[in-house]
């Protein structure tokens, strides 16, 4: 059995040697295009996305900053609804929301699902219709199951039986009738690490169907009046590479479908796939294209309900990751670089940053694995072997945990880390009272701040004392 070292994985053994699928780049300068955004380009060593030289947007905007390629979101969307023609594609809020973005996904043609009141409230701000909403959550409350009601949200993904209970007291006061659908968990794991993989029995989401819970949670709510079952959801995880696990949770989600048509006389006219699909993180990733995705999805359903011998549902999926993932990057500017001596001779490079886990805490949460590239210049030094850290007071705050830089990285130089657009801002923090970055659409040379920096009276916004003090 392998175990961690006691000082983190970053000092296990072999670890100077980076991981065994990086290998030393024949042009160091170079960029990997599965990784970036599709107009992303270098132009004389200076990174540009949408037309727009990184060095010029940082020059006017500040670092670190979300860099935001407007072109490359909507022909991912596009991409999606396209392949997907003939399902509903709900983009995942949770990924990354914003006013803009909300318009964008409504622009393009996509449903949106939100899981909070907050999301639900950016959703509107946006002119999304509510019948094009979804709304998820383990734990809504009374108030925001009252909300999405009175708003006829298109549906609600009920997560438990006390879930049912508060909507079925709601509906019946309010004398309406809401659309729900049953998350269900199928007892598939996906390979992937288990913060993210949420379908196997064990966590907080849905209801189970092998202890009978999901069949049981159906027949409830076709008992009340005011809901409407539309059908059942499945989520089997995140960054997932392959429709395997899609074809076992499927087998088991439909097989419950039909036992419920069978046994309690209903015909649910949807169900839901969920999303998860992965992006390219590092050049060890291999994602697989929307029309792909959909060609062995509808195959695995329409063999599925051929074998149950039962009319194939409405399916609908959600994308998040694969859309904005790799529709963003986060530029910083280089604070330090330091040559750490370790044990046998060895060294290693750190580069610090204006950023680290408060705008990007996945390295940190998840040890996912990040690529990045010198974004201000061309070098003809050599390729090192250099870590990416933050400015944070925690040795685990590390951005980019392997990749090679020139050697001659130094401070004031700009580095660029690809696909960063899911959760990173939206688990942005303020540790150590850190202010959260900027998010700058950028389009035909265009640069538009449509989330902005944050500053010190918004972090004093909340602060009681720091008002009281200011009024003495």
């Amino acid at each position: 059995m392998m175990r961690a070292h006691e000082a983190g994985w970053a000092h296990a053994p072999g670890a100077l040697r980076g991981p065994a699928w990086l290998s030393l780049p024949e042009d160091v300068n170079a960029l990997v295009p599965r990784l970036w955004s599709n107009t992303a380009e270098k132009v004389g060593g200076v990174l540009s996305v949408g037309g727009v030289a990184l060095t010029d947007l940082v020059a006017e905007h500040g670092s670190a900053a979300y860099v935001l390629d407007e072109s490359d979101f909507r022909a991912r969307a596009r991409a999606f609804r396209d392949a997907f023609s003939d399902f509903d594609v709900y983009y995942a809020g949770k990924s990354f929301l914003c006013t803009t973005v909300a318009r964008w996904v409504a622009e393009e043609g996509l449903c949106l699902d939100v899981c909070s009141n907050g999301e639900l409230t950016v959703a509107l701000r946006a002119g999304v219709a509510p019948e094009r909403l979804g709304y998820h959550g383990n734990n809504k409350s009374t108030a925001d199951l009252a909300r999405a009601v009175e708003l006829r949200i298109g549906r609600i993904v009920v997560d438990s039986f006390d879930e049912i209970d508060r909507l079925a007291g709601l509906t019946r006061e309010l004398g309406v009738t809401a659309q729900v659908m049953v998350r269900v968990t199928a007892g598939v794991e996906a390979h992937t690490h288990e913060f993210i993989a949420t379908a196997h029995e064990d966590q907080k989401f849905g209801f189970s169907i092998s202890s009978g819970d999901a069949f049981e949670a159906a027949r409830r709510v076709l008992e009340v009046p005011g809901l409407h079952l539309l059908g059942l959801h499945s989520h089997i995880g995140s960054q997932i590479f392959d429709t395997s696990g899609f074809e076992v949770a499927a087998r088991r989600v439909l097989a419950l479908h039909a036992r419920i048509g069978a046994e309690l006389g209903a015909e649910l006219p949807e169900m839901d796939l969920g999303g998860g699909f992965g992006i390219a993180y590092t050049t060890q990733d291999d994602p697989t294209t929307p029309a792909v995705l959909a060609e062995q999805l509808g195959a695995i359903v329409e063999q599925e309900c051929a074998s149950l011998g039962i009319e194939r549902p409405r399916l609908s999926i959600e994308p998040g990751r694969a859309i904005v993932g790799p529709a963003m990057c986060t530029v910083y500017t280089v604070g330090t670089v330091k040559q750490v001596a370790l044990d046998g001779g060895a060294r290693r490079t750190y580069v610090s940053v204006d950023g680290g886990m408060s705008d990007n805490v996945r390295t940190a949460l998840y040890d996912a694995d990040y690529s990045c590239t010198l974004a201000s210049r061309a070098s003809t030094a050599a390729p090192v072997l250099a870590r990416i850290v933050g400015k944070h007071c925690e040795a685990g705050d590390i951005v980019v945990k392997d990749e090679f830089l020139p050697a001659d990285i130094t401070p004031g130089d700009l580095v660029a880390v690809p696909a960063t657009g899911a959760y990173c801002r939206s688990m942005a923090s303020n540790y150590n009272h850190a202010l959260r970055p900027p998010v700058i659409a950028v389009r035909d040379g265009v640069a538009t701040v449509i989330v902005r920096r944050e500053t010190e009276d918004d972090l004093l916004a909340t602060d009681v004392g720091a008002h009281e003090g200011a009024a003495r």
